[in-house]
């Protein structure tokens, strides 16, 4: 059963949110590509089966993950270590004075310093703006374990930012 052109346009509005996700994940441009690829690909073959009440951009970011989790164990390595810094210009919506640009450019590192598990809840949580039940689902840990990694990653921030005046992670619409 093909999707209906609504179906496709609501999918398409996900992919910024996708890009940014598969990118902090792999930390490669081309392979985040090829990622949200996979997972529009397993989407649109799979939209049949998507319950009506379960809301879209949490079963896509779902998806995104499972596929990466499923390719990292196939692969069995570490993603390259690139910072994030590409997408501060797609992120941000206004032209950043110089001192904001510097201060994102912290973050951006600090975040990569965390570990997997921690910066991947923060991201969908402080970025994506998902849900804490949206982002256990996605990731398929307890809600617990969500806000516990949380504030284990939002508290690692503070401590690699050294100021709480940091500017908050925020998706920007």
């Amino acid at each position: 059963m093909r999707p209906t052109a609504p179906q496709v346009k609501r999918i398409e509005d996900c992919i910024p949110a996708l890009r940014r996700y598969a990118l902090a994940l792999v930390r490669d441009r081309d392979r985040a590509d090829d990622l949200v690829h996979d997972c529009l690909v397993l989407a649109i073959g799979k939209q049949h089966t998507r319950r009506e009440d379960t809301d879209l951009r949490a079963w896509m970011f779902t998806i995104l993950h499972n596929v990466f989790v499923s390719q990292r164990r196939r692969q069995n390595i570490r993603p390259d270590a690139a910072y994030l810094d590409d997408t501060a210009a797609h992120a941000v919506g206004h032209r950043a004075n110089q001192e904001d640009r510097l201060l994102w450019r912290d973050m951006l590192r600090a975040l990569e310093q965390l570990p997997e598990e921690q910066r991947i809840v923060v991201l969908l949580v402080s970025v994506e703006d998902l849900s804490y039940a949206e982002t256990a689902a996605v990731v398929g840990v307890p809600i617990g374990t969500v806000m516990s990694r949380l504030a284990r990653g939002r508290e690692k921030l503070r401590q690699l930012t050294g100021s709480e005046a940091r500017p908050a992670l925020r998706r920007v619409k």
